[in-house]
């Protein structure tokens, strides 16, 4: 029975020019639909986890949510000696004019001076949710801008969430920009030490660039349904690059080899079908390998991971359709182009119009020199060298133990940002600004006064706590149902004096105040709790995540080959090379050895997004290289050669693809370390480690050694893995030419 990849491969190397064009206006209609339909970002409500999300949640429900908060800095310039305090005043009065005027601008407070006399601050309230304030901002920092150049002997900023979130952006995507720079001249020159030619070399950037349009296109479209949180063109250019690449580096491989080992007797079509027939499956397979594995993210039910996995998603798979359509096309064009070059050149060599064509070229099958001298060491010594390569893996996981995660937050964002260089003046002239504890109860209108006692005596409690400084503020719904106590805390959110008091405000102020009120529902928020609470709650959800992905791995390998060993053998695998590279990642970050070669300041810890991206990704990207040697090892069985034997050849034939597809992933993801921001700069590095090890020690030295020991047992329950799938089918397609 013809399989699916061979019948679109069919038809596409039939109608070339129908299936180019029905290809590149997929993707006009992809991106045009999706910016018609524009994309829904997540708001704050999207955002909410844990403890502080269901405060957040009681606070919006009597109009207490926060507001997106500018904060305006006047000080002395540098070297000018003491603030001038009536040119401050003045520059003062002056923004509160402005701002006030601004239809953006809900509120503006009176001038605040720091405690040394050495800043001026005004606070500035947007109107509109928290998130929305970035969108907006730009005529409040106008207005600064212009007060600094009314009063040019002082120096005037502007900092707050609505800016740092302006400026993170417009770095990010400059990030982006120089990243696409180094990835792209990097992929295209491998792809030409691969194939030596132009065209072979520029047919895979070309559909990876263009299924990552399609794929922005249809993630827009996708965000109404699962809001987008910023993040998801982010990770389409992070896979859609590397699977793309991959993919389409898997079918050109194989169809040289088919064209060389049929010498001229098949035609580019029937070529392009045999090519099909065996790494097309294994592209499909690969694909939903990855797509399912994406789709656990959903389960961790977080806005961020949602927009993570979809964006994955749909690039996986309109890598899978341009892999499956459009690829078969052009190989089929370039394949006659290139069988009519051979014969003009044939025809003039020979010095007439009918030359005999070429003697065939032989296919280059067999394992590299390094390759083959790893393959002969592991077919002598299998069970030794499996002993040292899983202890040597093993020995990288071991920093792994030490694992710290935490919420990268706003502190670990890049000083370039000059909002971020503003934050760090404003927060050294006024330290009760670091951070903040709100404790927010809802009870009925009768209990108001109540609740108004108990949280009045958690302030005074508050205040001989030497964590937390500064005046507590206290709020009241106009329904009465809702109280909003502030604690200003004078210390970063990732401080221990700072995570210390919330321990203490949740265990001991709280539950000994408000908590003695009957009938009033209390929980505690701010930016000291979403820090406590978010890296808690990935903790929380790894354990779901691994098991759903160990599932689906073993689901997956047994499904394409039929063999409950190779499941196991799958499992065990990924999770080798996951928690090696997670140790890795732990040793290089967690530590300050190298700040300076990777150009970052140490957290001592690990972004808490990182282990479950790592995870998915890496298990989803795994099965890439699974599918794609064992697929070539069945093959090699089902000709009746032994499964030794078979192990060897299969490996060895696969090895130079599998390493150019790695180097390709490599260095897309290696291109992300030297990004300004942390989190990414983690993910890029964990990354690259993992598909290093997964590719050079996982797939040619652990998974030979493996199934060598094991022998045909490796097919159980198939007998010599005659129980699965064919991935030749038996209609395969010689079609001699003329």
């Amino acid at each position: 029975m013809t399989t699916f990849p061979v019948r679109m491969a069919r038809w596409s190397a039939g109608h070339p020019w129908r299936a180019t064009a029905g290809w590149f206006l997929f993707v006009v209609l992809c991106l045009g639909a999706g910016i018609s339909a524009g994309s829904n970002a997540a708001t704050s409500e999207d955002f909410r986890v844990g403890e502080a999300g269901r405060a957040e949640a009681m606070a919006a429900g009597g109009g207490l949510e926060q507001r997106p908060l500018e904060r305006v800095l006047i000080s002395a310039k540098p070297g000018t000696g003491t603030l001038d305090r009536a040119a401050a005043e003045a520059a003062a009065r002056d923004v509160t004019a402005r701002m006030r005027k601004l239809p953006e601008v809900g509120s503006v407070a009176t001038p605040v001076r720091s405690a040394d006399g050495k800043a001026v601050r005004v606070d500035v309230t947007m109107k509109g949710p928290e998130l929305d304030g970035k969108k907006h901002v730009d005529p409040l920092r106008a207005q600064t801008a212009a007060v600094q150049a009314a009063h040019p002997g002082l120096r005037v900023e502007e900092t707050g969430s609505p800016s740092i979130s302006k400026g993170v952006e417009k770095l990010r995507g400059d990030d982006l920009s120089r990243t696409e720079i180094i990835a792209l001249p990097v992929t295209l020159i491998t792809l030409l030490f691969v194939f030596r030619s132009v065209a072979m070399a520029t047919v895979p950037l070309l559909l990876a660039l263009s299924s990552i349009a399609a794929a922005i296109g249809l993630s827009m479209l996708a965000s109404h349904a699962f809001p987008d949180a910023g993040v998801g063109t982010n990770v389409i250019l992070l896979i859609g690059l590397a699977v793309g690449v991959d993919y389409t580096l898997f079918y050109l491989k194989r169809e040289r080899e088919e064209r060389a080992r049929a010498g001229g007797r098949l035609s580019p079509q029937a070529v392009v079908e045999l090519a099909a027939a065996t790494s097309g499956r294994a592209v499909v397979l690969s694909g939903l390998a990855v797509a399912v594995s994406s789709a656990t993210l959903y389960l961790v039910d977080d806005v961020i991971f949602s927009s993570i996995a979809t964006g994955a998603i749909v690039v996986t798979l309109v890598a899978v359709v341009s892999s499956l359509t459009v690829l078969p096309a052009l190989l089929a064009t370039l394949g006659e182009r290139a069988e009519r070059r051979a014969l003009r050149k044939a025809a003039r060599a020979a010095g007439s119009g009918t030359a005999q064509p070429a003697p065939p070229q032989q296919p280059k099958t067999g394992a590299g020199r390094i390759t083959g001298a790893v393959l002969r060491a592991t077919s002598r010594h299998p069970a030794a060298t499996l002993t040292v390569a899983v202890l040597a893996t093993l020995a990288l996981a071991i920093p792994l133990l030490g694992l710290n995660l935490t919420d990268m937050g706003r502190e670990t964002h890049s000083r370039s940002i000059p909002a971020m260089q503003a934050y760090d003046r404003l927060n050294h002239a006024f330290p009760e600004l670091k951070s903040m504890h709100q404790v927010v109860v809802r009870a009925e209108p009768a209990l108001a006064d109540e609740v108004t006692d108990a949280l009045r005596e958690l302030a005074r409690r508050a205040e001989a706590d030497p964590a937390l400084a500064g005046t507590a503020h206290l709020r009241t719904s106009p329904d009465r149902r809702v109280s909003l106590l502030e604690l200003p805390v004078p210390h970063y959110v990732s401080s221990d004096a700072a995570q210390a008091s919330l321990e203490r405000l949740r265990g001991t102020y709280v539950p000994a105040t408000v908590g003695d009120v009957p009938g009033a529902h209390s929980a505690v928020t701010g930016d000291v709790a979403r820090y406590a609470d978010y890296p808690e709650h990935q903790k929380q959800k790894l354990p779901l995540i691994i098991g759903s992905l160990l599932l689906v791995t073993f689901a997956m390998t047994v499904w394409a080959f039929r063999s409950v060993v190779l499941g196991l053998v799958g499992v065990a695998l990924n999770l080798l090379s996951a928690a090696a590279s997670l140790g890795l990642l732990v040793l290089v970050f967690q530590g300050d050895r190298a700040e300076s070669l990777l150009d970052f300041t140490s957290t001592g810890s690990i972004g808490s997004r990182v282990p479950l991206f790592l995870f998915v990704i890496l298990f989803g990207l795994s099965m890439d290289y699974q599918v794609f040697v064992i697929s070539r090892i069945r093959e090699a069985v089902l000709r009746g050669v032994p499964t030794r034997q078979a192990v060897l050849e299969g490996i060895g034939s696969s090895a130079s693809v599998v390493t150019s597809a790695a180097f390709v992933m490599v260095t897309v993801f290696a291109s992300f370390v030297p990004l300004h921001f942390m989190e990414m700069k983690q993910i890029g590095f964990s990354l690259a480690v993992a598909v290093l090890i997964d590719a050079f020690v996982i797939r040619i030295v652990i998974l030979p050694a493996l199934m060598l020991l094991l022998g045909d047992r490796c097919w159980w329950p198939s007998r010599n893995g005659r129980g699965a799938q064919n991935t030749v089918p038996a209609d395969r397609p010689f079609q001699n030419v003329g």
